[in-house]
Order: C-alpha cells, then structure tokens, then sequence
C-alpha cells in the first residue's frame, strides 16, 4: 500500500521540478544582474528552499493524517499545492519574462498565500503551521530582495 507521506513527497518533488523550466538564457539574464550588497546569502538559497519544501511538505503529512480523506483536508491539499505551484512558478515566471517586477508580483503572491495557509492550518494542528513558518519567514525575504534587485536594475524591471 502506497503510504500518504510518500504521495506527498512525490507531488511536492515533481512540482519542485517544474522550477527547472528556465534555459541557459534565463539563467544568463539573472546572472548578470546586481545585487543589493547585504545579499551575502545567495549561496546558501537551495539550502533554504530545500528546507522549506521539506517542512512544507511534512506539514502537509500531518495535516492529511489528522482527517485522511475528508473534504476539508482534501481542500486543504489543494490549497498546500497551490502555494507550492506559486512558489515554483517565481523562477520560470520572472526568468522567462526577465522581469523582477513580475518576480517580485509572484513572490508577494505567494507570500501571502503561505500566511493564509499557516493561519488555516493552525486550527487543525499546531504543529503542521509551525513547520510552514520557514516558508513564511522566507518569503517575505525572497521578495523584498527581488523588489531591492528592480532599484539596482531599472531596466530590467
């Protein structure tokens, strides 16, 4: 029997995988653009979205293992692969457009909708929100360097 933990990772990691729609090109583009100086962390980002996909998807777990199969824990799900679906989509979405503007649109996106998920899940386990909090932390900063990158890039906006 196919264990609910193991569903789970493999949406997550296929999602995640999605992330690698860019080209040579796109990668090009963002290369070349600066950065704030305080960014002294950028080698250490797939760390930190590994981390954050990790614990969002043990948040899922938990979630899922509260209630299976009811309707508000499959909405529930949805609403964890729509988060992650905006997540993922920052890379390509920016890149492909090499816009920081619609970079910085997606990543306030989804902000948002990590806290909304952490706030809603917070009713059906403590445990499950708090793992979401790299994810809520995270984000914001994500984000906000994006925003900085588009004052330090105008024409890249």
């Amino acid at each position: 029997m196919i264990k609910s933990w193991m569903v789970i990772g493999a949406v997550t990691l296929l999602v995640a995988l999605a992330s690698n729609l860019i080209t040579p090109n796109d990668i090009k583009w963002f290369k070349r653009l600066q950065r704030p100086k305080w960014l002294t962390f950028e080698g250490a980002i797939p760390i930190i979205w590994t981390l954050v996909f990790i614990c969002g998807g043990w948040s899922a777990y938990i979630v899922w293992e509260k209630d299976p199969s009811s309707a508000k824990t499959w909405w529930l799900m949805a609403f964890y692969l729509l988060v992650e679906i905006t997540i993922v989509a920052y890379n390509p979405v920016m890149l492909r457009l090499r816009s920081l503007k619609a970079g910085t649109i997606v990543g306030a996106i989804g902000s948002i909708l990590g806290i909304i998920l952490a706030i809603t899940v917070w009713s059906v386990s403590g445990t499950a929100a708090l793992l979401l909090l790299p994810y809520v932390i995270w984000s914001p900063i994500g984000t906000y360097t994006t925003w900085e990158m588009i004052r330090l890039n105008p024409e890249d906006e």
